[in-house]
This record gives structure tokens, C-alpha cells and sequence, in this order.
């Protein structure tokens, strides 16, 4: 009887937690003072969401009384209202590190996930921490969370005796919805409690299942309202001075709009007219000792935006738009180059995007950089010439994703670069499918590329791709294949390291839904993965990879990691010459990452690594040693330092014309070297209040590749030693970053940014081993450059303007 009582009772909890909760909001006349105060009395006869339900640890436990959560929801003819009430027994212990915009720190927060549509496709998420922070996002199943997506929206977050409130007005030109006289929207509201490390929200989430969006409540009772016009003006103007041992101290005025203007309901067109990127954030360049470019952030406000749509078949590199040069300047004998621009001016760009309430998302990108010349000098006659390295050059790329069934969709892509004059052309297209079963336990995805390149011989490709998974549940798998031809090459707008291969791989992982007596949260994933020359049938790399994560009572992480290759293998790619290869040994090696309690002051992380090659003295071992300490609620410092060093590691340093008449170098030149990278970083923040901070970054990087002895690579991939080879191919790149700045949001979207910047860099042949002569080195050369910036951004709401007039 008490077993039948007992399934009678989990079937109906599992009923209710299955449903979706419905909120009715009411129409409000009067003005709402957005304090966190509550205080008006319209707010006391809204309907409550209450009775929420733990997300993690423990999904599905209902939130206890002493911490209940009470949200009102109410709206008028320009903005929808929330009023939380966000009850905790412990005011004084509640966390709330004041932090940047997007950053939640070590806080309390709340949010509130909206669906125009509530189509379960995707979320505007709208968050607010203890410390009255903002943070806001767009989240999709596929892709998770946005945060570069940013809305302007009002909000203001107390403590009281009782726990803590918050009032927010969210505009409805930070949504998107139909133009329906009756509204139906999908609505979530979440709550975490930090000190506890325990999430919450309004409607069951069911953590075994593969969706986020899908499991949100219904918000009813919105009537009569229409999506406002969408346009919004950010004028800016900037000043540089720019200052160098090298070059006379120089000021620069820029200014600029950037646009934002929705379409209809569903798109909207963003624009940047003379755009500035002066203030974004410097890249962490490393020493590249291998056939591959380094692949850099996108720090770019415009181009990290509502990227969704650009990121379906993973074809867009956007840091190839006002990159590097495409083409390397001709010299002759008598010649050098005495200035070749490190980057490529933007002129303009736009983007198109948005989703009907069809499921049909279109994402239309277009960028133009101008045309760019290297100059050179003869050192003979001493006359100077230009010569064209980028010639003016337009970006496109074309998205249609067509989603159904609220959980797949099927999208094709283009993208394409068409340079002025006789230069080289790309064109890539892509098939891109996404299935998942109605109940999102199973999946099927994968892709097919056809790349086109129009050059000096034009070069035609194809990569495509084939995974299926389960996607619910303790237990998960997924298998899949991938196959990629010669010719295939996207990289005059995406990035691609390897073609001319197929590959197998699957994985297996287990992870615990609800907590146990020790662990918050556990899992353990193995996955295998075997990729093979096209072309010969020659395993280029044979992978087994198996990890463990936990996290326990105590809130600390835990990591342990082992990963092999078995066999030997061949590398095509590192001796840059076709259809010659690498045989490289076997090896094992594994990590251990340790990460104590954010939660407190103070915290460390420690991640050491170590692996052992089947080849007599060949090992890599390092280690990143990350302390962080938190004096108080506005004041907070980061600091890393990482080691990594590898023995006895093989790279090409040069190649040899073995015979005078041919121009085919015949002997690839290998180095035995010992390679030992140090890394310094360090970060802090005193935040005044949530709108106004102080930020430091600084950045330290030493690396250098010591060669013991040449080698010469044989047909067979093997080396044998190589005597006559003299020039010194050593290698040492160090650098140096520090960023300083002020911070203050004066206004909803305004922004005055201040900022001191200095950097320098070198590479060298020749190694100085002393680690403190480097820096100090590095830091009094003539190379050091320094920049002061301050710019101001205004927005502008033409809604705003209009009521005003």
C-alpha cells in the first residue's frame, strides 16, 4: 500500500512539474517609479508567481518557505513591469559583488526569460544581481547564451530586512513579438541563491531532457499593444593620442554612428558608419611555431552581437574582415619593406537579422574594407613604390534557417568575398541540419560544404559532416563522421587548419541529475576520435580521451583528466610540403584542475598537466596557478601564471634546394628542440557603484624555442640527422599588454570610456635567458607604445524623442 501511495505521488508531481504555469499580467495606467521599492499600489493586486523549483543541484526540489520567491508581472502601452519579492532568513549573508555589465561576480541574481512568439525557439533574458547589476542575453538551444547581445532596459535592486526586490522595466523595443490585438508569451523566472550555489525557476526545468527554451511557463493577458518603432542612434566621438619612442606623439579625432532600426517585428538592421575599434581589447598573441595561423577573439562589439544565425556551419571567422592583409608584398634582391599595414581598414558594415513567427531566421552580413598598399623602398636608388596588399574588398554572408517543430531546423548558408581587380575570389555554401526527436532525447546534425576559390587555378571543395547522439537522460552517446577533400578551403572569410582527410569519433558520458550525499554535481565523459589521410589511408591521429568533473558540497571543482594516443601517426601537415609527412610517437598524458570556492575571499585555481611520448627525453608538462582575492564587494584582484615546457619536440625551421636548377625544395629541415612559454596575467576592479568602474589588465608573455640539433625529414617520415645546417632558426617572441580604465554608464546605453594602454613585442633569433632582463628589456625598448583614448557613446531612442516633441 505505502509503494502504491508512493508511485501515486511521484506521478502526479511529474504531472504537475510537466505542465506549463500560466501568469496573467494586468494593463497599468499609472506611472511606475522604478526604485526596487514596490511601493505603488497597483503592484499589491497583480496576480504572483510563486512556488518555485530547483534547477541545480537537486532539479525539481521545491525552494523553501524562508527563501519563497513572489514576482508580479504588469505592463502599459510602452513596457512590460516585474516586481520581485525575493525572500532569504539571512539579509546580511545575501552576496553582492559589484561588477561590469555582464558579469554576474559572486552575487545573488534574478532573471526573467521572455518569448514574444513562445515559440520555444528562443529566450530574451533579462538578469539583475544583488549589487544592482544588469546583465541580458538571447539564448537558443543550439547555440546557449548571447551575452554580446545588450538591450537598454531600467532596473533597480534593494535588500531589505526580508531578503532582497527588484523592479525592472523592460521597453518592448528590447523584444520582439507579434502584432497580434492578444499576446501569448513564453515566460521563465529564475532565481540563484550564491552562497548555496543553488539555482531556481518559476517553471520546472527538467535537466534530463536536451532543451532549455522549451520548458518555460505562459505569460497571458497582454492586449492591444503594438511592437513600437525599433530605432536606435549611438553617435560617439573619440580622441587618441598615440605616443612612441619611434614616432612623434600624434592626437586623432574620430567620430561615428552606429544604427539600429527594426525592419518589422521579427528583423532588424544594425549599421556601424565610420566605425571605431580603438578601445576593444588587445589580443593574447603567442609564439607560432607550427604550420597553422593563430586563431584570435572576436572582441569586436558589431561582429560578436546576435551572431546566432552567422554561426550555423561555423563558416564565419569574422576577424578575417579588417584583418590581416591577404597578400604578401614582391620584393626584389635590392628591396625592403619599410611599412606593411597590420590591418585593414573597415569602411562600413551592416547586418540584417531576425526570425518570423514561422520559424524562417535570415541573417544577412555585408562588410567593405578599402584598399590597402605596402610601401617599399630601394635601398640602391632610394626610390620608393607602393604595391597593393588588400585590394578594396566586400564580405557577405547569406543565413536561412528554417526552424520546425519549435527543436530542429535546416539552414543553408553562403558566404562570400569578392575582391576588386584580378585577385583571389571565395565562395562557400553550406547545407546545415540540426534534427531532434519531439521528446529531445535524440539528435541528428551535420552539415555539407562546396567551397569555390577563383584564383590563379581555381580550386573546388567539399567537408561535410554526420553526428547522431542521444541527448537525455543519465546516460548519453553520440557517434559521428566527418570527411574533408584536398581543394576544400573557406578561409578567405572562415578558418580552417586541415583538408584532405576523413575521420570517425564517438563519446559515452554518464552525469548525475540531483545531488548526492558528496557531490553537487558529477560526470564522466570518454570520447575516441580517429581522423585518416584521404588519400593514403594513414592515421593522421588516433585519440582516446576520458574526464571526470565534480563539483562538491563544499562548492569546489574538481577535474581529472587522461588522454592518449595509442599509435603511431602521420602528420601531413607539419613539414608544409605536399605529400610529405611526420610519423609521431605514441603518447599518454593527463591533467589534474583543482578550483576552490569562488564563494569566499579568497580561492586558487591549479591545473598541472604532464605527458610522456613513446621517444627517448620526449615530454610536455606545465602548469597555470590562478589566486584570486576579493577584499570586498568592490574591490577584487586576478592573477595567473602559467608554465608549459616540451622536450625534445620535433617543428620544420627550413626547407633546402637540394638541386641548383629546380625551384622544388627537396630537404625539409626539422629542429630537436626544447620549448618553454611563461605567461603572466593580471587583473583587478574597484567598481564605485554598478554603473561606474576602475579596471586594470596586464599581460606578460615569454616564449622561446631552443634548437639542439637539425634534422632532416626522409621519405619515410623519419629523421635522420643533419650536420651542415648552420643559421641559427632559434625562436623568442615575448610581449607585453597593460590596459587602465574608467568605466561609467551615465545613462541607459550611454557609456564615457577612458583608456591608458601601453604594449610592445619582440621576436628575436637570439635567446636571452634571463627571465627579469626580459621584462625590463621588453618594457624600456623603443617599442613600447602608448595610447590615451576617451570616448563617449550616446543612445538614442527615437521612441523617446518622438514622446518628447
Amino acid at each position: 500500500m505505502k509503494n502504491s501511495l508512493l508511485l501515486c505521488f511521484l506521478f502526479i508531481s511529474l504531472f504537475g512539474y510537466s505542465q506549463k504555469k500560466i501568469l496573467q499580467t494586468k494593463f497599468i495606467s499609472e506611472k511606475i517609479e522604478i526604485d526596487g521599492k514596490l511601493d505603488e499600489t497597483i503592484w499589491q493586486s497583480a496576480p504572483i508567481a510563486s512556488d518555485f523549483v530547483m534547477l541545480t543541484p537537486d532539479n525539481g526540489k521545491k525552494i523553501p518557505e524562508n527563501k519563497r520567491t513572489e514576482i508580479r508581472v504588469l505592463y502599459d502601452n510602452d513596457a512590460v513591469y516585474i516586481g520581485a519579492l525575493l525572500y532569504d532568513e539571512s539579509p546580511d549573508k545575501i552576496l553582492k559583488e559589484i561588477t561590469q555589465r555582464d558579469n554576474f561576480g559572486t552575487s545573488d541574481l534574478f532573471g526573467v526569460f521572455i518569448n514574444g512568439f513562445n515559440d520555444g525557439q528562443q529566450d530574451f533574458q533579462f538578469f539583475v544581481n544583488a549589487a544592482d547589476g544588469q546583465a541580458d542575453c538571447i539564448t537558443t538551444d543550439s547555440n546557449g547564451e548571447d551575452y554580446s547581445w545588450d538591450a537598454v532596459w531600467k532596473s533597480k535592486a534593494v535588500i531589505t530586512d526580508k531578503g532582497w526586490v527588484v523592479e525592472m522595466r523592460i521597453p518592448y523595443a528590447a523584444l520582439r513579438f507579434s502584432a497580434e490585438d492578444k499576446q501569448t508569451w513564453g515566460l521563465n523566472f529564475f532565481r540563484e541563491i550564491r552562497r548555496d550555489r543553488q539555482k531556481y525557476t518559476w517553471n520546472f526545468i527538467d535537466t534530463k531532457l536536451g532543451t532549455f527554451t522549451q520548458q518555460t511557463g505562459i505569460l497571458e493577458g497582454i492586449e492591444n499593444i503594438k511592437p513600437p518603432t525599433r530605432l536606435f542612434l549611438l553617435p560617439y566621438s573619440s580622441f587618441y593620442i598615440n605616443a612612441s619612442d619611434k614616432q612623434k606623439t600624434k592626437g586623432t579625432l574620430k567620430g561615428g554612428l552606429d544604427l539600429k532600426y527594426g525592419i518589422n517585428d521579427a528583423f532588424t538592421l544594425d549599421m556601424i558608419l565610420v566605425p571605431d575599434f580603438g578601445q576593444t581589447k588587445y589580443d593574447d598573441k603567442v609564439l607560432v611555431l607550427g604550420p597553422f595561423e593563430q586563431q584570435f577573439n572576436e572582441n569586436r562589439p558589431f561582429f560578436t552581437e546576435g551572431t546566432d544565425l552567422f554561426s550555423k556551419g561555423n563558416l564565419v571567422y569574422s576577424r578575417r574582415i579588417g584583418g590581416n592583409p591577404s597578400i604578401y608584398p614582391e620584393i626584389n634582391n635590392d628591396e625592403e619593406i619599410i611599412d606593411n599595414p597590420a590591418s585593414v581598414n573597415l569602411i562600413n558594415a551592416l547586418k540584417i537579422s531576425g526570425r518570423t513567427k514561422e520559424g524562417l531566421g535570415v541573417g544577412i552580413l555585408n562588410a567593405v574594407t578599402e584598399k590597402t598598399k605596402a610601401t617599399i623602398r630601394n635601398n640602391n636608388t632610394q626610390e620608393v613604390r607602393n604595391e597593393v596588399v588588400e585590394p578594396l574588398t566586400n564580405y557577405n554572408v547569406l543565413v536561412l534557417d528554417q526552424r520546425f517543430r519549435k527543436n530542429s531546423s535546416i539552414t543553408f548558408v553562403n558566404t562570400n568575398v569578392t575582391r576588386n581587380g584580378s585577385y583571389r575570389d571565395g565562395n562557400v555554401s553550406a547545407l546545415v541540419w540540426d534534427l531532434n526527436t519531439k521528446k529531445n532525447t535524440y539528435s541528428l546534425t551535420g552539415d555539407f560544404k562546396y567551397s569555390f576559390v577563383n584564383d590563379i587555378e581555381n580550386k573546388k571543395g567539399v567537408n561535410s559532416q554526420l553526428n547522431f547522439s542521444e541527448t537525455s537522460g543519465k546516460f548519453r552517446y553520440g557517434i559521428g563522421a566527418d570527411i574533408t577533400t584536398k581543394d576544400f578551403d573557406n578561409n578567405d572569410l572562415g578558418i580552417n587548419f586541415e583538408t584532405n582527410y576523413y575521420s570517425l569519433y564517438g563519446n559515452a558520458s554518464y552525469r548525475i541529475l540531483n545531488s548526492t550525499k558528496h557531490f553537487n554535481s558529477f560526470s564522466a565523459r570518454f570520447d575516441t576520435y580517429s581522423q585518416f589521410h584521404k588519400e593514403s589511408g594513414k592515421i593522421q591521429s588516433g585519440n582516446l580521451n576520458f574526464q571526470i568533473n565534480a563539483n562538491d558540497k563544499k562548492n569546489r571543482s574538481l577535474s581529472i583528466g587522461i588522454d592518449a594516443n595509442p599509435v603511431e601517426t602521420y602528420d601531413y601537415y607539419e613539414s608544409q610540403q605536399a605529400n610529405k609527412y611526420v610519423i609521431l610517437p605514441a603518447k599518454i598524458g593527463g591533467f589534474i584542475y583543482i578550483s576552490t570556492n569562488y564563494n569566499n575571499r579568497f580561492a586558487i585555481d591549479f591545473n598541472p598537466s604532464y605527458a610522456i611520448f613513446n621517444e627517448s627525453g620526449r615530454t610536455t608538462y606545465g602548469f597555470d596557478f590562478g589566486p584570486r582575492y576579493r577584499f570586498n564587494d568592490k574591490l577584487s584582484i586576478n592573477y595567473n601564471f602559467s608554465f608549459f615546457r616540451r622536450n625534445n619536440n620535433k617543428g620544420r625551421i627550413d626547407s633546402i634546394d637540394d638541386d641548383l636548377n629546380t625551384n622544388t625544395p627537396n630537404t625539409v629541415i626539422f629542429a630537436n628542440r626544447n620549448v618553454i612559454t611563461y605567461a603572466n596575467t593580471f587583473s583587478g576592479k574597484y567598481a564605485l557603484n554598478s554603473q561606474m568602474s576602475f579596471n586594470i589588465s596586464l599581460r606578460h608573455y615569454w616564449s622561446y624555442a631552443e634548437n639542439k640539433n637539425t634534422l632532416a625529414l626522409q621519405e619515410n617520415g623519419r629523421f635522420t640527422d643533419f650536420t651542415g645546417y648552420t643559421t641559427n632558426k632559434n625562436s623568442s617572441f615575448y610581449s607585453w599588454n597593460a590596459d587602465l580604465s574608467y568605466s561609467w554608464w551615465f545613462a541607459p546605453g550611454s557609456q564615457v570610456s577612458i583608456l591608458y594602454r601601453n604594449n610592445a613585442g619582440a621576436f628575436e633569433r637570439n635567446i636571452n635567458k634571463d627571465f627579469r632582463n626580459n621584462v625590463t628589456n621588453l618594457l624600456t625598448n623603443d617599442a613600447l607604445n602608448h595610447t590615451f583614448s576617451i570616448s563617449v557613446r550616446y543612445f538614442i531612442d527615437y521612441n523617446q524623442v518622438k514622446n518628447k516633441f
